[in-house]
């Protein structure tokens, strides 16, 4: 239950749960995220290395882009829960 604890508290925002649920359609840059959360690119990497140090990203590198993509399966599961219960409330 601990690591599930760990990674409810690392989803616990709105810009990391946008983010995740961005990167579970494809896979995008910084900038890209950074844009679609209203944000500077410096926090969206912020939030990106933190759910990286917890294996639930990954990065490629397509020539000077870096692009950022889920690894963790279980994202899925979790943000179709979080979608059921909240979706409403938009």
């Amino acid at each position: 239950m601990q690591e599930a604890a760990e990674c409810l508290r690392t989803l616990a925002h709105p810009h990391r749960l946008r983010i995740v649920e961005m990167l579970l359609d494809g896979s995008y840059t910084v900038g890209e995220l950074a844009k679609a959360c209203g944000i500077p690119s410096h926090m969206a990497s912020e939030h990106l290395r933190l759910m990286r140090d917890k294996g639930f990203l990954e990065l490629e590198k397509r020539g000077r882009r870096v692009y950022y993509y889920i690894i963790d399966s279980g994202l899925q599961n979790i943000m179709d829960c979080i979608q059921k219960r909240y979706a409403q409330e938009k």
